[in-house]
């Protein structure tokens, strides 16, 4: 396996301001961790979480507790589980998508509340401003509708007559529809016709493979979230049997025989989010806290994929890999 970094990471929006104590308070913080299927306790972004908050100078058995709450990939479920944390006394929020960050928004308006994977947070009405967010909500956005376009990019490269593209997406996540339109008017304009196929259950990921057919569809586009996430293998193993060249939002997805994977550092965005909790339970106010965007983006390029496929990935998009699986 080789590595290689590539596609140079968006700056940060703005240097957020801080309010730092020399230590961190002598009583017990009280963090609430809100995840879906995509970021189980055990995943890698909340150890990411986790082992920043340590450096911060934040210990677990110490000086906080960490009341975690998994929604899996039920977004019904969140109200509940945001009123869970907060009969639990926390002292923040954090919330790991878009349907999260709209419920604990709605349950609270005096609770910190930090988000690590939104995908556009103005446009979703989670903040009122990326540099002045205001209320008791900031944290670090995908901008994913800007940067999914990236995922018709490199599907055109590798398949050059690209005419035909399937996005698979969760119907139940604001943040997801946003990108589906994002794709949609990218497509519209390169002369792409684009199937939607929402997905909850492996159930509609079979009839979404049925209706794409290869010989009318040229590649697959998966959005990720809680939804799809957990139907990782179905989706993937769907591709390859239908020699479909696809391509992921994130590496989990080419890792697990996915083609190719493009988007933001799910584990960075998590240790980013750390340096937002640390400051605010240091006192510094959420309204003041500058949204920011993704800094670490990774590409991925699976050759063995490309191999079973029969497909020869162009040497200008194997070189640009973060990592390929060879």
């Amino acid at each position: 396996m080789a590595t290689r970094r590539g596609f140079l990471s968006h700056a940060v929006f703005l240097a957020a301001s801080t309010v730092v104590g020399a230590q961190p308070r002598s009583r017990v913080a009280r963090l609430g961790l809100l995840t879906g299927g995509a970021v189980p306790v055990d995943s890698e972004p909340v150890a990411a979480l986790r082992e920043d908050l340590r450096k911060l100078g934040w210990i677990e058995g110490d000086n906080l507790v960490v009341e975690f709450r998994f929604a899996g990939s039920d977004t019904a479920r969140l109200p509940a589980l945001v009123a869970e944390l907060l009969r639990a006394r926390v002292d923040v929020i954090v919330v790991g998508s878009t349907p999260g960050a709209i419920a604990a928004k709605a349950a609270t308006s005096t609770v910190p509340i930090v988000f690590a994977m939104v995908s556009d947070p103005l446009a979703s009405g989670i903040v009122a401003d990326l540099a002045r967010p205001g209320g008791n909500v900031t944290g670090t956005s995908n901008m994913l509708p800007e940067t999914s376009t990236k995922l018709l990019e490199i599907l055109r490269e590798v398949v050059p007559k690209l005419a035909r593209v399937a996005v698979l997406y969760s119907p139940d996540n604001p943040g997801k529809l946003l990108e589906v339109a994002v794709l949609q008017e990218q497509a519209d304009r390169s002369g792409v016709r684009v199937s939607r196929h929402p997905i909850r259950t492996a159930d509609d990921v079979a009839r979404a493979f049925v209706a794409m057919p290869p010989q009318n569809t040229d590649g697959v586009a998966v959005l990720h979230d809680q939804a799809t996430a957990p139907l990782k293998k179905e989706i993937v193993d769907s591709a390859v049997r239908l020699k479909l060249p696809s391509i992921y939002q994130v590496s989990d997805f080419a890792d697990a025989g996915g083609l190719m994977s493009y988007g933001v550092n799910v584990a960075a965005q998590y240790r980013r989010t750390a340096v937002y909790v640390d400051k605010i339970l240091r006192g510094a106010k959420p309204r003041d806290l500058p949204v920011e965007r993704p800094m670490t983006f990774d590409f991925v390029v699976n050759l063995r994929t490309a191999r079973l496929l029969g497909l020869a990935i162009p040497p200008a998009v194997v070189a640009r890999a973060d990592r390929i699986i060879a």
